[in-house]
């Protein structure tokens, strides 16, 4: 790892202000006050990206920091270096930008605000710092006003803005006919709390007239509320809107202490915006000292079933459960719990037979009877099995199979519950093999008034995740707040779902283009696991009542294991399904977790993206990509490949008549010879898309007969 620290005056002075430029010269940040109050501005490539933006806050029974403020000094530095992460889309990444830091004086209160900047060659991110002083110790944020002015009505990808979730589709919009689609954009949720015709929700991503991307998010978010947008519609400037509490106050503050990173991310390339590492820059480096126990997972699950209501989660039909004092034991059980000894152990020895890891079992604890919807704070213990499932004996015989069970902890939104067993969780955990969890926060908070995406809840997800790497767990935790890079800092964080992933084509459908939006939106700040693989696309076929059917072909499917990074990878199918196609299922056995190198080959958000990434350690490549509900030609070079070396290319492509409605197993498997200068020229299906296995040839004579592509 290379560290190089360089501080210099980088700075011109300006009128009213000071300019900074990127590394390599391509965007220009432009501060000063305006009568007072601090502004910025942002232009790449001497074009403007956002015109002359706000900073500044109201806080709650105090004169707000907005203006009256002088520059009290100023410091400009330089900084380059190259770290590796534990794991990742890159297995080393540069961190290059130039800082300006501005130290700002209120006069009249004698308060103490300092804004930093960084900019670097893919973007900016700046964020708020209060140092210690006298005259601004505690504080209560009533909003943050931290303005985003935009030149246009851009283009926009964009979800609801919500205090609870984000598994909503993407509406793709001017911003302004934001206010006129925000009804029919807000779908049914079990916990959700919309807050305005004009809010929106970050990662935004937007695509200007001139064909310039831009997207914009938030980097370590820690000790602070989450962070949406609201839209002007008539100037298109966008403000941020912080998540309240139950108080409708925004965030409690003791300085010394930072707000998280506002980041920009902008290119005339749709790819530079997906492959961007801005995010994780501007996050602190790996907290812990030994990171070996921390490994990307390829699993599979006893949860699909239950998701399509093929099976339940509950071991019996109780109307009302008191934990510690039903009788389990007296219960009849109703004929339909999954996570049953019998088939866990079919689960675990498909994995052992394919090469999984491990095995994800969701309703093998005490408690699924009345866990949705009735505001319990004792839901459940996370130590208490079901008396079908044998702890002792699935741990041994997962072990004796070489796999291990991944645990699962649904919260019900009980956080005061989940935090007090959550040592005993954790310990009954490294007591009987398990190294993963799959928590979850399904429903309205508890305390009541808390919501998902609150300072309070902030700081429990981040409390769970440094609690867990005391017992050396990693955690995917599902509705939880999006990620914003925390991964570079709490790498056992290895997944997130927060976001609307596969269990929504069971709950009526994803729409085609949701994957080729997810990259460029939910992805920026972190992995999803957003448990691809699913191959029955009727759900019928596992549960006659559920008419539900999955928008996509068995071809994208295999794409997704590419397109949508993550190293926590579920093949999210039942084990019956997979072997009837077990030709295509060899890709999601093949497919990398861990990757040295990630390239765009085609991308524009809405439409498709094509994703090429070396796994790492090896010579191995694999591409993806995913497309819209529009059938589209896909025309890639291999020119990323060794140019000394020939390889093998395996196709797993649709067929002529797929489609993601009517012929949705239509798929093709087709074997080249290949190198750094072949070409391909693949139709996509609507809702379809290709995988491709790239294999180094090392005997010649095992592709005899292949033709050359």
């Amino acid at each position: 790892m290379k560290n190089k620290i360089i501080f210099s005056l980088l700075l011109p002075i300006l009128a009213f202000g000071q300019e900074l430029i990127s590394p390599d010269v391509s965007f220009s940040l432009q501060f000063k006050l305006d009568n007072g109050s601090p502004t910025y501005s942002l232009s790449l490539n001497q074009k403007s990206i956002l015109k002359t933006s706000a900073l500044g806050f109201e806080l709650v029974d105090m004169p707000a920091l907005m203006d009256d403020f002088t520059i009290k000094n100023t410091s400009t530095s330089s900084f380059d270096e190259t770290w590796e992460p534990v794991w990742g889309e890159q297995s080393k990444i540069r961190n290059h930008y130039n800082e300006l830091l501005v130290e700002l004086e209120q006069q009249g209160t004698n308060r103490l605000m300092n804004i930093r900047f960084r900019l670097f060659d893919d973007g900016l991110g700046f964020r708020y710092e209060f140092p210690e002083q006298p005259d601004l110790i505690y504080f209560v944020i009533k909003e943050e006003k931290t303005q985003f002015a935009l030149t246009g009505d851009h283009k926009t990808f964009w979800v609801p803005g919500d205090y609870d979730t984000q598994e909503y589709n993407y509406t793709t919009s001017k911003l302004s006919e934001i206010p006129e689609l925000m009804d029919k954009a807000i779908t049914p949720n079990v916990s959700q709390t919309p807050f305005s015709k004009t809010g929106v929700q970050t990662a935004l991503m937007m695509k200007a007239e001139d064909g310039t991307y831009i997207n914009i998010h938030e980097a370590a978010l820690i000790e602070y509320p989450c962070m949406h947008l609201e839209v002007n519609t008539e100037n298109f400037v966008l403000e941020s809107h912080l998540t309240p509490d139950a108080l409708g106050n925004k965030g409690y503050m003791q300085a010394p202490r930072t707000t998280p990173w506002r980041t920009v991310i902008a290119s005339k390339n749709a790819g530079d915006i997906v492959l961007s590492n801005l995010t994780l820059n501007l996050n602190e480096p790996t907290a812990y000292e030994d990171t070996s126990w921390i490994k990307p997972v390829k699993y599979i699950g006893v949860w699909w079933e239950m998701i399509t209501g093929k099976s339940s989660w509950a071991y019996t039909d109780f109307p009302s459960v008191q934990l510690g004092k039903t009788d389990f034991s007296k219960a009849t059980p109703n004929g339909r719990h999954a996570a049953n000894n019998e088939k866990v152990k079919q689960y675990i020895d498909f994995a052992a037979e394919h090469g999984f890891a491990q095995v994800l079992v969701e309703g093998w604890n005490e408690g699924w009877e009345d866990w949705l919807g009735k505001s319990k704070d004792y839901v459940f213990d996370f130590l208490t099995p079901y008396p079908d499932f044998d702890v002792d004996m699935l741990r041994d015989y997962a072990k004796s199979k070489g796999v291990q069970l991944m645990m699962h902890h649904e919260t019900s939104g009980s956080i005061r519950n989940y935090e007090r067993f959550m040592d005993q969780a954790y310990q009954f955990m490294v007591d009987n093999n398990y190294n993963s969890v799959k928590s979850g926060y399904v429903g309205d908070i508890i305390p009541r008034g808390e919501t998902h995406y609150g300072q309070w809840m902030v700081n429990h997800y981040l409390h769970a995740i440094k609690k867990a790497a005391d017992y050396k767990i990693m955690v995917n935790a599902h509705e939880a707040v999006r990620p914003t890079g925390l991964s570079r800092t709490y790498p056992n964080l290895i997944g997130n779902e927060s976001a609307r992933g596969t269990e929504y084509e069971a709950f009526g459908g994803n729409q085609p283009d949701h994957t080729t939006i997810l990259p460029f939106t939910r992805l920026i700040g972190g992995p999803m696991d957003y448990t691809p693989g699913i191959f029955e696309t009727d759900m019928t076929q596992l549960n006659p009542q559920n008419k539900s059917r999955v928008n996509t072909t068995i071809a994208r499917q295999l794409a997704l294991y590419v397109t949508l990074y993550s190293p926590l990878q579920m093949a999210a199918d039942l084990p019956e399904i997979y072997e009837q196609h077990l030709d295509a299922f060899q890709f999601i056995k093949d497919v990398a977790i861990d990757w040295d190198t990630s390239l765009v080959l085609e991308a524009e958000p809405g439409d498709f993206i094509t994703y090429a990434r070396k796994e790492k350690g090896t010579e191995n490549w694999f591409v993806g990509r995913t497309n819209d509900e529009i059938s589209r030609t896909s025309k890639i070079t291999f020119d990323f490949l060794d140019k000394d070396k020939n390889y093998v290319a395996t196709i797993y492509g649709d067929s002529e008549n797929a489609h993601y409605l009517t012929n949705p197993k239509g798929y093709k498997i087709q074997k080249y010879r290949i190198n750094s200068k072949s070409k391909l020229t693949q139709q996509c299906a609507p809702g379809g898309g290709y995988a491709i296995s790239i294999m180094e040839v090392v005997n010649t004579k095992s592709v005899q007969g292949l033709k050359r592509l």
